[in-house]
């Protein structure tokens, strides 16, 4: 299963960076390879919101919709998502944000398998390269919002 990392000290407040990860809704206009976006479900229970919502992701003549659960505890500051349905046989994601100082220190783990076994051995090969791309776009998005010069 491709699995990958990454960290990243983003010059923002904590809250910030957790509301720009959240509007899922805004993926297409920056996350790279994200086609298109659509929210299903926003609830509010307890310390918990919760996200369903798809993903269109692709390039070239390669594009395929997943569906999520996206799960945001704000007492810990972490975002949890996992699949519902999709091409993805399993996909776990989390994000973690602590702030220092005026910046925030984001963690972002992925681990997913695809059902296709043939595009899971592609994806292994280039996955780290893709996620460090989509940490950047989240890095340069978080900048020109929230730049202070």
């Amino acid at each position: 299963m491709p699995k990958a990392s990454v960290k990243k000290k983003i010059e923002c407040n904590k809250e910030q960076l957790i509301d720009l990860v959240l509007d899922i809704e805004k993926y297409p206009q920056f996350v790279p390879f994200c086609l298109s976006s659509k929210v299903y479900e926003r609830n509010e229970k307890g310390n918990l919101l919760l996200i369903v919502a798809d993903l269109t992701i692709g390039k070239g003549p390669f594009k395929d919709t997943y569906k999520s659960d996206v799960k945001f505890n704000k007492n810990e500051d972490t975002i949890y998502v996992t699949n519902l349905d999709g091409p993805l046989k399993h996909l776990e994601n989390k994000w973690y944000f602590k702030e220092i100082n005026n910046f925030t220190e984001v963690s972002f783990d992925v681990d997913f398998e695809l059902k296709n076994h043939f595009l899971n051995i592609i994806m292994t090969k280039s996955f780290q390269f893709g996620l460090d791309k989509i940490a950047d776009a989240f890095q340069k998005r978080a900048e020109t919002l929230f730049s202070k010069t």
